[in-house]
């Protein structure tokens, strides 16, 4: 259990602890937060999805489950992708907001997300 959940949800914690320190700081990102950021939300990734699919391959998958699922590959695919795009942006202003908006959408959807999860699997003792 501890596996399953705590070490996705520290992973998860220190990535929008860097990614608000990074916004703070302001452009041009520092280059070493911003990879720092970059690479633990990588990792954070990589292993939440292989927590999920062991979850699922011992629990019946509910359709919330698979529900909150597809929303947090959504929102991942969006927040790695407007994070690029953030990072490489000129100083267009219009493009920076749209970005910076899905971003900061991106990661409010997926936190509530990922809360819910975590309660469904601690109210279903995985």
């Amino acid at each position: 259990m501890f596996v399953r959940v705590v070490i996705p949800s520290t992973l998860y914690a220190v990535t929008l602890v860097l990614g608000v320190w990074t916004a703070v700081l302001g452009r041009p990102y520092n280059g070493a937060l911003f990879n720092v950021h970059k690479l633990i939300a990588l990792g954070a990734v990589i292993f939440a999805a292989i927590q999920v699919v062991r979850v699922l391959r011992t629990a019946d998958a509910h359709a919330v489950s698979v529900v909150l699922l597809i929303a947090a590959a959504v929102c991942i695919i969006a927040l790695f992708a407007s994070g690029a795009l953030l990072s490489s942006a000129g100083s267009n202003r219009g493009q920076l907001t749209l970005l910076l908006t899905i971003h900061r959408v991106g990661s409010l959807i997926l936190t509530v997300g990922f809360c819910v999860g975590i309660y469904l699997l601690l109210r279903n003792n995985l």
